[in-house]
C-alpha cells in the first residue's frame, strides 16, 4: 500500500470525514499536512485570530478555558480522531473560543480556512455532522459547566454556614466578653475601694488578675478602735468560677469576723461553712489576722497560705515559722497556724499570694523567693501605697514579656516610724521583730 492510500485510510478512519465518498477523501487527504508536537505545547490561545483546524491522530490535546487566570479550568480532553480549532473558522471573527495544549507527544493534521471553506462548499452534508457534534460538545460542556456551578453554590453554602458559624461564634465571644467585663467591674466593686487607715499605720493593697476576673482576695475590715481585720485568700482555679468562690469566701469571712472572734475560730466558721455548701472540689487559702494599734502586734492564723514577710525599718527580712496549716473547704478540722507578729515603727509587714513568687519571664524563669525578697527591701518606701506599687512593677518588669499564669495580689500594712524618727531612717540596724505563737 502506498503513502498515500495509506493516508486516505487515515482520514477514512475520522469519524467527522468517514461518511464522504472516496474521491473527496482522497482530495482532503491531499490538502492535511502532517506535524508533531511534544507534551505542554500551546497549540491554540483563547482570543487569537485561529486560520486552520486540527485533526488528531496520535495522543491526547487539553481544551482550556481562561488559561493562565484564576478561573482557569479544563473544559474537554481531545484523543485520537477527535477534531478541535473549528469554531474560530465558523464564526465571522474568527478568535480562538478556548485555549488548546498537548498533554502527550501528538501527531495531528492542519487543515487551513481554505481548503476548510472549500470542503464545506463541496460537501455542505459535511457542516451538519461538524454541528452535530459541535452540539453534542456543548451539551457536554453545558452540563459540565451546571455541575461546575452546583459545586461551587454547595462550597458557597458550605461557606455561608460556616461565616454563619463563625459569626454567632463572635456574637457569643463579644457576649461574654460584655459579661465577663461585668464581672471584673463586680469583682472590683466588691473588693475594698477605700481601706482603713487606723492611727499608727498605713495600709495599701493590689490584684492583678491573670484574667479578667480572678480568685485572689484581700481585705481590710474595721473591728473596733484600734482593731482592724486584714485577710488575703486564694481559691484554687482561675477565671469565673474562682471569682464566684473567692465572692463567697470573703461574704462569709466578713460575717463571721467580729472583736470578740480570734483569727483561727473566724478561719474554723469560714471552713465549717463553705464545707456546708461547696459540692465542688474547690479549696481556698488564706491568711487572717488583726492588727492591733495598740499594741503594736499583728495575730493571725494561717490556712494554707503563704506566710507573711516582714521588713524591718533598714529593710531586714523577717518570715516566721511554718506551723501546719490546711486549705479551707477541704477538712472538717483542718489544722490552722496561728502566731503574732510584733510591727515596730518604721517596719512593713507584706502578705501575698503565689502568684508573686511563680511569676515567670518569656524563657519561662521563676521570680522566685529570693527575687521576691529582693524586691521588696528594693522597694521599701515612706507609704504603704508606694510600696506595693513599687513591688508589683518589679515584678511585672521580670515578667515581660511571659504570661500571667496566676493571680497576684500583695496586702502591706507600713508602721509609721515614731516622731523621732520621721525624717530620716536609723543609721544602725533596730532589734530583729519577733514572731510568737498565739497561746
Amino acid at each position: 500500500m502506498s503513502a498515500d492510500q495509506v493516508k486516505e485510510s487515515l482520514v477514512a478512519q475520522v469519524p467527522l470525514f468517514a461518511a464522504l465518498p472516496r474521491s473527496e477523501i482522497a482530495h482532503l487527504a491531499g490538502h492535511l499536512r502532517l506535524v508533531d508536537y511534544p507534551p505542554a505545547t500551546l497549540l491554540l490561545r483563547e482570543g487569537e485570530p485561529g486560520d486552520r483546524m486540527f485533526i488528531l491522530l496520535e495522543g491526547e490535546v487539553e481544551i482550556i478555558k481562561a488559561l493562565g487566570s484564576d478561573d482557569e479550568r479544563l473544559i474537554a480532553a481531545r484523543a485520537a480522531g477527535d477534531f478541535f480549532g473549528e469554531m474560530s473558522l465558523l464564526e465571522t471573527a474568527g478568535k480562538r473560543t478556548a485555549s488548546a495544549r498537548t498533554r502527550t507527544p501528538v501527531k495531528l493534521w492542519e487543515l487551513s480556512r481554505a481548503d476548510f471553506e472549500t470542503l464545506l462548499h463541496r460537501r455542505p452534508a459535511l457542516a451538519y455532522e461538524m454541528l452535530r457534534e459541535i452540539s453534542q460538545r456543548l451539551r457536554t460542556a453545558q452540563e459540565g459547566r451546571i455541575a461546575d456551578l452546583h459545586e461551587k453554590n454547595r462550597r458557597l453554602t458550605e461557606a455561608y454556614e460556616e461565616l454563619r458559624a463563625a459569626h454567632a461564634e463572635i456574637v457569643e465571644k463579644e457576649k461574654l466578653e460584655h459579661e465577663m467585663d461585668l464581672a471584673r467591674q463586680i469583682q472590683e466593686r466588691i473588693l475594698p475601694r477605700r481601706l482603713p487607715q487606723p492611727d499608727g499605720f498605713e495600709l495599701a493593697a493590689r490584684v492583678v488578675p491573670a484574667r479578667a476576673v480572678g480568685g485572689d482576695l484581700f481585705d481590710f475590715i474595721p473591728l473596733a478602735p484600734n482593731l482592724t481585720g486584714i485577710a488575703v485568700g486564694d481559691v484554687t482555679g482561675k477565671g469565673l468560677a474562682a471569682a464566684i468562690f473567692m465572692a463567697l469566701t470573703r461574704s462569709l469571712l466578713r460575717a463571721e469576723a467580729g472583736p470578740l472572734a480570734t483569727p483561727v475560730e473566724t478561719l474554723r466558721r469560714v471552713n465549717g461553712l463553705l464545707r456546708d455548701i461547696n459540692d465542688s472540689a474547690t479549696f481556698v487559702t488564706m491568711l487572717y489576722g488583726v492588727l492591733d494599734g495598740d499594741t503594736h502586734q499583728f495575730t493571725y492564723a494561717r490556712a494554707g497560705h503563704e506566710l507573711p514577710l516582714l521588713l524591718g525599718p533598714c529593710g531586714e527580712t523577717f518570715t516566721p515559722d511554718a506551723g501546719h496549716a490546711h486549705p479551707l473547704g477541704m477538712f472538717a478540722n483542718p489544722a490552722i497556724d496561728e502566731r503574732t507578729i510584733a510591727l515596730p515603727p518604721g517596719s512593713t509587714l507584706l502578705l501575698y499570694t503565689d502568684g508573686a513568687t511563680d511569676v515567670r519571664d518569656a524563657t519561662g524563669v521563676r521570680f522566685g523567693w529570693d527575687r521576691f525578697c529582693a524586691a521588696a527591701q528594693a522597694s521599701l518606701a515612706d507609704s504603704a501605697q508606694q510600696f506595693c506599687d513599687s513591688l508589683w512593677q518589679a515584678i511585672a518588669a521580670f515578667q515581660g514579656a511571659g504570661e500571667q499564669a496566676d493571680d497576684v495580689t500583695l496586702a502591706v500594712v507600713y508602721a509609721k516610724p515614731s516622731a523621732a524618727r520621721q525624717d530620716a531612717r536609723p543609721d544602725t540596724q533596730p532589734n530583729q521583730p519577733q514572731a510568737t505563737p498565739s497561746p
